[in-house]
């Protein structure tokens, strides 16, 4: 069999043995059969240990290297040769979990994969259990009725779970980063997976490094891939990752190596242009504080034209009960669209009192981590922001003050979740990423 290409157009009346060979030796060729065209030797090597190996290993890899899809291969692989195996899946949460069982599960009902099982077991391959966190086929003879694949989120339950072979798979993100409690938490439970490893099975630990103190220090046998080694990313995209991104953020997720958080994000702001720039914008967004003296309310109006985002800021070390007539008034100078306000603290008020007033006032729910909302989205467009005039010097100094343990960080908050609002759910470098 060459390890060019498996030609899928026809049937190609495999032998067991050469089943078994595609499966156990080019795995990759296999992960382009079903669809995975961007896969390497490199991921074939990955996969290759993932299957075969006997010991407890680590994959580090960078962002965007397909490492949770050369998982997924050898997850459905496992349950093709080994299908007596218990494997279990893990990831930071549940949904991350079900997106890859509902992968797994269309790798098996892949054409390709019939003929190879079909080679192997004499019989035809069938889905007798799925769910969107368990799958189990007809090849597995285990009298318990267990589930060949399980997946479970890290903050589920592991009481009396047994499993030969356990992959995790991203248990380390973005709040192991901000948050040591976090960092402890996901130890605790990486910890607790030896106890339901059965005798002779293995854990696989697939992941991004986001913190020097996170749980990939407890991850025995580590193997790392740089954005340098794997090729995968050329070198216009690394220079633009570079420029897009704060230089602690791309040592950990690129790099894989942690150097200390940024003094200073964001620098030399552009200011001075026309306030008329910012007219009619879309929207008006407020930050608000609910207390006199401790944080800041603020105000964000931005107008994006020809490439630059031109902003207008206030900021009160006020509540915004306390400044609401002026706000309502700085939306009336600029004719600009209605309010929009997170409603995590006050559960809609702010929107209702605006309402009341005759202003248009939508709410939403704030999910995102802020920090890596901030350095994500504002630090995305920061060359092209010009802040115009009339702009709170206190609102532009708060934002070039920010770090990732300032004290305050409303008008960065403010403008971040402005720019994410209008002009992108994730920046547009990220539609090419895993």
């Amino acid at each position: 069999m060459s390890r060019s290409s498996i030609n899928t157009s026809q049937s190609l009346n495999l032998t067991k043995e050469t089943a078994i060979e595609i499966l156990m030796t080019m795995p990759f060729l296999f992960g382009h059969a079903v669809g995975f065209n961007l896969l390497t030797e490199l991921h074939n090597d990955w996969i290759i240990q993932m299957v075969c190996g006997r010991e407890d290993e680590t994959l580090q890899a960078h962002r965007g290297s397909y490492k949770t899809t050369a998982v997924s291969i050898a997850l459905a692989i496992i349950i093709i040769l080994y299908p007596n195996d218990k494997t279990m899946f893990m990831r930071k949460s549940d949904d991350d979990v079900k997106e890859i069982i509902a992968q797994v599960k269309k790798i098996l009902e892949q054409p390709i994969t019939q003929q190879i099982v079909h080679a192997i077991h004499g019989m035809s391959l069938k889905i007798t259990k799925s769910s969107a966190v368990e799958l189990t086929t007809n090849l597995t003879n285990d009298p318990r009725g267990t589930a060949q694949l399980v997946g479970k989120g890290s903050k589920g339950s592991l009481t009396g779970k047994h499993f030969d072979r356990i992959f995790t798979d991203d248990i380390v993100n973005v709040q192991d980063r901000v948050s040591k409690a976090e960092r402890e938490r996901t130890k605790t439970v990486y910890q607790e997976l030896q106890n339901i490893k059965n005798r002779g099975g293995r854990i696989f630990n697939t992941g991004t490094p986001w913190h020097a103190e996170d749980c990939f220090c407890l991850m025995p046998n580590p193997q790392k891939f740089d954005c340098y080694q794997t090729g995968l990313i050329s070198e216009q995209q690394l220079q633009w990752l570079k420029v897009h991104m704060v230089a602690s953020l791309f040592a950990a997720n690129y790099e894989l190596k942690h150097i200390a958080a940024e003094d200073i994000i964001f620098k030399d702001p552009a200011i001075g242009a026309d306030a008329s720039l910012v007219e009619q914008a879309r929207y008006v967004h407020i930050d608000a504080a609910y207390e006199d003296n401790k944080d800041y309310t603020a105000l964000t109006i931005c107008r994006k034209v020809d490439d630059k985002y031109y902003v207008y800021g206030r900021l009160w070390h006020k509540a915004v009960d306390s400044v609401k007539v002026e706000i309502i008034a700085e939306r009336k100078r600029f004719n600009a669209g209605g309010f929009i306000c997170e409603k995590n603290a006050d559960k809609g008020l702010l929107a209702k009192m605006l309402k009341m007033d005759g202003e248009r006032a939508n709410t939403y729910h704030e999910s995102e981590n802020k920090y890596i909302k901030i350095v994500t989205f504002l630090k995305w467009v920061w060359n092209d922001i010009v802040f115009v005039d009339g702009t709170d010097k206190e609102y532009i100094q708060q934002i070039c003050d920010y770090n990732e343990f300032a004290e305050h960080d409303d008008a960065p908050d403010s403008l971040a979740s402005y720019i994410r609002k209008l002009y992108g759910k994730t920046p547009e470098y990220q539609a090419t990423w895993e």
